[in-house]
Parts: C-alpha cells; sequence; structure tokens
C-alpha cells in the first residue's frame, strides 16, 4: 500500500526528506510525446525556490531539477517520468537539540506515536520541503495541458495574511509578479511586509489564505459522487503540508447565503451557456461547469519560531522549545507554487479520465 502516491490515470509518487541527499517524484500516465525538457520544469521550481528574499526561509537550495528516464529527444515517452532535486545547503546540526524532544505545533509527536522512529533534522519527509517535488510534477502536468487545452490558464495568489486581506476591488494580476507575496493587491503587500517585517523581529510567524483559479477548463471534467473533480481538488490542496482548510468557489461563505444569492443564473450566449456569477467555483454536482475553477486554502502559521514553548521530551519531562535554523515567517508565501502544481495535475488526471470515459463526447444545448 503507498500513501505516497496521488492521481488516478496522471499518478505521481513524491520521494525524498528534508536534510537526505535529495528528493524528487516518479510522475506515471504522463500522454507520450509531450515536449517535456528540464528547463520548462525548472520555470516553477525557480518560483517556489527558498531564499529568495528576506520574507522566507534563508536555506539556500538551487532546486535544480533533473530528469532521469520517461523523456527521450525532448519528448515524454508514455514510460514513468523519474525527477530528481538534490538537497545541497542542509544545516542538520540545527536540530540536534530537538532530536528527542517534540516541537509543538510539529508533526513530531504524531511521527512517533505511528512510527516510533523519526527524522528530525527539519522535520524529514513531514518537512514542506517536500513541496518542491510536487512542483516538479506539475511542470509535467502543465506540459502535458498546453497540448491538450492550449487555453487553460492557472494562477494562483495569496489574498490574505493574518488578519490583512486584499481589497478585491484593487485586485491587478499583474501586481501579482511585482512583489514578495504573490499578492493582486499592490497596496496590501506593502502593508503585509511591514507587518511580516514586525512578526520576524518578535521571533513570530503567522498564518495565510492562497486562492487559485484555473480559467479555460473545459465543461465535463469530474464525476458524480466519489469522483469529484473538487473531491480531489480539495484533496490535494489539503495533502499540502501545513493547509488546515480548503475551499470551492463561495465555500464555508456560502453558510451565510440564502438559495437566492447563491444560485449562479444561466444565460444562453452567442458560443453556449453563460452565467451571472460563479458561486459554486466552477464545479456542480463534482463536475466542471466552463466557468473558472476556484480554490482557496488556509495555511496554519509556521510552527518553527524562535520564542519559547512548552512541550515535552521523549521520556516524557517537561521542557521548553525553541527551535533554530531557517524557516518561513509565513509559510504561505511559498505554497503558492505548490498550489498551482496541485490544480495542474488533479486537472490533467481528469482530463484523461473523461477522455477514457466519454472520449470528450459532450451534449448540446441550442
Amino acid at each position: 500500500m503507498s500513501l505516497n502516491s496521488f492521481g488516478h490515470l496522471f499518478r505521481v509518487t513524491t520521494w525524498g526528506e528534508s536534510h537526505g541527499p535529495a528528493l524528487g517524484a516518479t510522475v506515471d500516465g504522463c500522454p507520450p510525446g509531450v515536449e517535456i525538457r528540464e528547463e520548462d520544469l525548472q520555470v516553477w521550481l525557480d518560483k517556489r525556490r527558498p531564499g529568495q528574499n528576506k520574507h522566507t526561509t534563508q536555506r539556500r537550495e538551487p532546486d535544480a531539477v533533473e530528469i532521469l528516464s520517461g523523456v527521450f529527444e525532448g519528448r515524454s515517452t508514455g514510460t514513468p517520468i523519474q525527477l530528481m532535486i538534490r538537497n545541497t545547503d542542509q544545516r542538520s546540526k540545527d536540530y540536534g537539540d530537538i532530536a528527542e524532544t517534540f516541537r509543538p505545533g510539529h508533526a513530531d509527536i504524531a511521527y512517533h506515536l505511528k512510527y516510533g522512529l523519526r527524522d528530525y533534522r527539519g522535520g524529514g519527509r513531514s518537512s514542506a520541503r517536500e513541496t518542491a517535488a510536487r512542483v516538479a510534477a506539475g511542470g509535467v502536468a502543465r506540459a502535458a495541458l498546453k497540448a491538450a487545452l492550449p487555453g487553460l490558464k492557472i494562477t494562483g495568489y495569496m489574498v490574505q495574511m493574518g488578519e490583512k486581506k486584499i481589497d478585491r476591488a484593487k485586485i491587478d494580476m499583474e501586481e501579482i509578479a511585482r512583489n514578495d507575496f504573490w499578492c493582486p493587491d499592490a497596496q496590501a503587500a506593502g502593508e503585509w511586509a511591514d507587518y511580516l517585517d514586525a512578526l520576524r523581529k518578535d521571533h513570530n510567524s503567522v498564518g495565510a489564505m492562497i486562492e487559485v483559479v484555473a480559467s479555460g477548463v473545459p465543461a465535463g471534467l469530474g464525476a458524480p459522487v466519489y469522483g469529484k473533480l473538487d473531491t480531489d481538488l480539495a484533496a490535494a490542496m489539503m495533502s499540502i503540508n501545513a493547509v488546515k482548510g480548503v475551499e470551492i468557489g463561495e465555500g464555508m461563505a456560502a453558510a451565510a447565503l440564502t438559495g437566492r444569492d447563491n444560485a449562479d443564473e444561466i444565460f444562453m450566449g452567442e458560443n453556449g451557456p453563460e452565467y451571472g456569477s460563479n458561486h459554486a467555483g466552477g464545479i456542480l454536482g463534482g463536475i466542471s461547469s466552463g466557468q473558472d475553477v476556484v480554490v482557496r486554502f488556509a495555511v496554519k502559521p509556521t510552527s518553527s519560531i524562535l520564542s519559547p514553548r512548552k512541550s515535552i521530551k521523549l521520556d516524557g519531562s517537561a521542557t521548553e522549545v525553541i527551535t533554530k535554523g531557517r524557516h518561513d515567517p509565513c509559510v504561505g508565501i511559498r505554497a503558492v507554487p505548490v498550489a498551482e502544481a496541485m490544480m495542474a495535475c488533479v486537472l490533467l488526471d481528469h482530463y484523461l479520465l473523461d477522455r477514457g470515459q466519454t472520449g470528450g463526447h459532450r451534449g448540446r444545448i441550442g
């Protein structure tokens, strides 16, 4: 039984630990003939790479991806694609003091209770470093989607840091690439920089909210009941380290709406059905409607902080923990490229599932 894999037809297995020699992903089910080069995947890894600005961990990793199999002369062969990213800047000695101590908020104690042992160096398998492998696999998915659905576009961004939210009236998607926070609101990004500086100086951290939107998704992806597109999207986002909640479309806010407000009215347009709103997040009954697919998730504050926290040791004795090392004061910042990668993997998987079940056949309206 493998619990390190996700996907159905497009299946990704990640492997490796934060302070091991390398980590990576085995991608199975990529269609043959897709143009894939290391430099194409590297573009996405560079967006997640640590140490790019003062607001993220200062661990310096090039995150250079190597394609070991499944690609010949720049094209996928249809066989498993093996991706590897070497770890080059580990400082395992930073974690020697917590070898027998459980860090509050971390997976340390849960791993020990389940397995009877744990890799305390940077959290081992539970480290957010594992997500580099997902971004590499997401690059493969993006390449396949580009070939199959050239009009599809995936965009992720931060909409909240701590209690500070963006002003949706000021959203400018061009602004996302201009600041360190993947923030589409320039004013909010400036406020977040000062806010995060103060938190870091106070030896503290903060959570965040990420939104990822896929436009150009064709209607018909997903299946009823247990094969819902939103089920797999929620599971994919929830599997990202530090994510504690996932919403589709209006999400939790739908509980405060009336039926009149929530129902997305339908009109006949020149090219087919059009909708007056998108409270459903582009998914109805688990099947894409042709609207933008909108997913949102909450990332908890980084548990690795220099402020003392009460805990216990392996022998049960009480202690106080200060987590040394290089850590993100807001891990949500680097979660944005990971969210985009997971969206790409799930959409490609469901595109292949739909093609296998229906052959792309669609019902007609009008």
